[in-house]
């Protein structure tokens, strides 16, 4: 028996939840990652009533589906990046407000709060997203910057996250990061300095993403194999890399479904991520948790590619072997 396969709302939020699930349900999804934006899930209101977290459950049920995560990659952004006009259009206008970067910041790490506090009332114990980064904007290092400034910046992210994290231990929950350029983890050296800004939190782990790995030129199968314990989450995704003489991976300022980019998502089984090793390294570390289709692809009906995806993964995924293949060829006693 394979993993539950659900589809994260994330792309789909302009969609009514019941509309989504009736169409999840008749292609036959096992659930739904729900975001924490358009109708989807929305934490204010799971505060406030205990009848929306019962009509949330309810509706899912109706239509046969699960959840084991909820996600605000949009909120967690607002939390550590510098803040400004963009940040406007992902969060919510009571987390915006006077759109002041310091209170939006804190208004940001509040709500994170509350994600974690609405989790535990809706049932689920992992809470995906980003987190932003002091530091992204300094990527590339001039003019000249220090490692002293980017330690600065860890440690700023670490003052803004660790009360973050101790309310979601106190409500038994866990954050999966989903490394990303843009967030102050996006490959194996930066999640092991965030790890260690957080003094090994244990309720921080890893939304694990190959498609952002995989246009960075990193082996995803490596990133598990560096934090075999901190997987918390998977999505399924991926990305194609088409660098031709005259682009680059840093994108050229093109949108994503420019054919000039030098890399693209992609649905999955179009691009470069391999999943049969992928699954085996879930597999060694003993990941059964949800496989989330996170779909997006400029190219394609995104319907069309939610039922491909569904069809692929499932042919991908399997369980692992309980027995030696030659173990009959064992001598007995």
């Amino acid at each position: 028996m394979g993993r539950p396969v659900t589809l994260f709302t994330g792309q789909w939020a302009d969609l009514p939840l019941e509309t989504l699930a009736q169409k999840v349900s008749e292609w036959g999804f096992d659930g739904l990652e729900l975001a924490c934006w358009g109708d989807h899930f929305e934490v204010s209101k799971a505060l406030e009533s205990d009848s929306y977290v019962r009509q949330k459950r309810e509706l899912l049920e109706k239509y046969g589906l699960k959840c084991w995560a909820i996600s605000n990659h949009l909120v967690g952004q607002a939390v550590s990046d510098p803040i400004d006009i963009r940040h406007k259009g992902i969060v919510p206008p009571h987390v915006w407000g006077d759109g002041k970067p310091e209170g939006v910041q804190e208004r940001a790490a509040e709500e994170m709060k509350n994600t974690a506090r609405a989790a535990k009332l809706f049932g689920v114990d992992i809470v995906n997203g980003f987190t932003g980064s002091p530091v992204w904007h300094k990527l590339y290092f001039f003019p000249p910057t220090s490692q002293d400034d980017i330690d600065d910046g860890y440690a700023s992210f670490a003052a803004q996250w660790k009360p973050i994290m101790d309310l979601f231990d106190e409500q038994g929950v866990n954050f999966g990061l989903e490394v990303h350029p843009t967030e102050i983890a996006y490959d194996i050296y930066t999640s092991q300095r965030t790890l260690h800004a957080l003094d090994n939190h244990p309720r921080f782990g890893f939304n694990f993403d190959p498609s952002h790995l995989i246009h960075q030129f990193i082996d995803p199968v490596e990133f598990i194999n560096a934090f075999p314990d901190r997987i918390v989450h998977v999505h399924v995704k991926d990305s194609k890399v088409q660098l031709n003489g005259r682009n680059s991976i840093l994108s050229s300022h093109l949108s994503f479904g420019d054919h000039r980019r030098g890399w693209d998502f992609v649905s999955p089984g179009h691009g470069d991520v391999k999943w049969d090793p992928i699954v085996r390294v879930l597999n060694r570390i003993g990941y059964t948790g949800p496989l989330s289709i996170e779909w997006e692809d400029s190219g394609m009906d995104r319907e069309f590619g939610a039922q491909e995806s569904l069809a692929y993964i499932r042919k991908q995924d399997f369980s692992p072997s309980n027995v030696a293949f030659d173990a009959a060829f064992e001598k007995k006693e």
